[in-house]
């Protein structure tokens, strides 16, 4: 079975243009076929900010409302996405930046109002993934980079989240692929003291559950976790979470395991 690397980039490395550089000089060594993933909710924060749109986020989860999704969508499928992708192509990968509308690679739904409305936000599983599409393009050696955007096929952008998204897209492909999803940010790992940048070799989900009782593991880093043991689960070979700089060194970083 051909190999494929999924690979999700983001905390602060996208807001630096050195740790973007050095990652992409990385990424485009990687031998086989690969798809990027990327965020940029720190650049829509920030051009937010300029535009007079205050950023709202509850547990770390951005609120968008109509105005906040215009936002996104400007930066993470023009500015961010295409600046990535020229990046590419001057390493010689020839990548094509997606939204999930453009060829309907990702279709979503809107996520049901509970307690919380986080508005125009998509929630996506495998079944909402054009595989036929995305297989075409590896098979012409085109690299998939996909922004945090998806859409519900009536016409509606939805913002979504980059882990997430790397998650279904390698349990969606995993049939057809021996896949290694990789998440990718500016630590060297999971880390138990981070003060002493003291990385978890491995996690399983008995160490899992530990850490989280103990308050080790907390915050943000739970839902890139989560979705990490949902694509194990479903049949995703590997998952690791390393260091941008670690992608074709021999670093572990840390392991994730059932």
């Amino acid at each position: 079975m051909k190999k494929l690397s999924i690979v999700k980039i983001g905390g602060n490395v996208i807001d630096d243009n050195r740790s973007l550089k050095e990652f992409i000089s990385e990424f485009a060594e990687m031998d086989g076929a690969y798809i990027l993933v990327h965020g940029g909710g720190k650049v829509a924060s920030q051009i937010g900010a300029l535009m007079g749109i205050e950023p709202q986020m509850i547990d770390g989860r951005r609120i968008t409302d109509a105005e906040t999704l215009d936002l996104v969508t400007m930066v993470y499928g023009g500015l961010t996405n295409k600046k990535i992708v020229a990046q590419l192509q001057a390493q010689g990968i020839n990548a094509i930046g997606l939204t999930g509308a453009d060829g309907n690679t990702l279709l979503a739904h809107r996520r049901p109002k509970k307690e919380i409305d986080y508005g125009f936000v998509g929630d996506i599983s495998a079944e909402g993934v054009n595989i036929d599409l995305i297989q075409s393009l590896l098979q012409q050696e085109l690299s998939p980079v996909f922004c945090a955007l998806t859409h519900d096929g009536k016409g509606q952008m939805l913002n979504t989240n980059a882990d997430t998204i790397a998650s279904v897209l390698a349990v969606a492909l995993s049939e057809a692929f021996e896949v290694d999803l990789v998440y990718c940010f500016e630590q060297p790992g999971v880390l138990s003291d981070f003060e002493k940048k003291t990385v978890i070799a491995e996690l399983n989900s008995s160490n899992y559950a530990e850490f989280k009782k103990e308050g080790v593991i907390n915050s943000g880093m739970i839902p890139k976790l989560d979705n990490a043991f949902d694509a194990l689960k479903a049949g995703v070979k590997t998952v690791r979470i390393i260091h941008f700089s670690d992608l074709k060194k021999n670093v572990a970083g840390t392991l994730i395991r059932l």
